[in-house]
């Protein structure tokens, strides 16, 4: 068995580019309502975002040595997205690895674990998505896998995936499916745009979309007034 693959699909970064401009959420309703990683991945300040191709990462519980190794191995505007394990107690990533991330020019770093050193990630503005934050060390000791599929939030990510993170959480673009959603994310931001148009003038979002169709489907009765 490989443990450490090197060679991975990346999108063109144009398209990774093209996906930047747009939010989480907007492309996780435009990929019908897929994709979306669980509320507990979350940014360690307002404000960070990240886009780019998964390197992903198998650690075992309590251990970094594969984490390191990728950060070592990673190109230029990867995102490392890693499966910790069940062990969300351990603080496998810090200060240290996210100098040599941003000085790498790596797009960010998404844990299902924690992440320790906090203040000092946030002030060196490298993008980092965590479920927590603990100080409790760990080991190097255990192989894991690297640029294999893995388990991250709830969603199977596979080596050179787009991973989109800002504000409202992380989405996983399947990378065989990357146009495709990009098409429908920009049709779907026209179409906002137009709505917010009709709702600064006035309208109501329960008229615009029709809603009091969905209503009368169901049976509602509405008091006469």
């Amino acid at each position: 068995m490989i443990h450490i693959i090197k060679n991975i699909p990346r999108p063109d970064p144009a398209l990774v580019a093209a996906f930047a401009r747009h939010g989480s959420a907007t492309v996780h309703e435009a990929m019908g309502r897929f994709g979306a990683m669980n509320r507990t991945i979350k940014p360690l300040s307002r404000g960070m975002k990240l886009c780019g191709p998964a390197f992903t990462v198998k650690a075992q519980a309590g251990d970094n040595v594969m984490i390191l190794k990728a950060i070592h191995d990673a190109r230029p505007g990867d995102v490392i997205v890693v499966d910790c394990g069940r062990c969300p107690e351990s603080g496998p990533y810090g200060e240290l690895t996210a100098t040599e991330c941003k000085t790498k020019g790596l797009g960010g770093f998404v844990t299902t674990g924690s992440v320790r050193d906090s203040a000092e990630i946030i002030e060196m503005g490298f993008p980092v998505f965590s479920s927590s934050i603990s100080i409790v060390g760990t080991v190097k000791e255990s192989i894991g896998l690297i640029n294999h599929p893995i388990s991250a939030g709830d969603v199977i990510v596979n080596p050179g995936d787009l991973i989109l993170g800002d504000n409202d959480g992380v989405v996983v673009i399947p990378l065989d499916r990357a146009r495709e959603v990009l098409e429908k994310s920009d049709a779907r931001v026209a179409k906002e745009a137009k709505t917010l148009e009709a709702i600064r003038a006035g309208g109501s979002i329960f008229d615009i979309y029709g809603y009091a169709a969905v209503l009368e489907r169901q049976g509602c009765v509405e008091e006469a007034l």
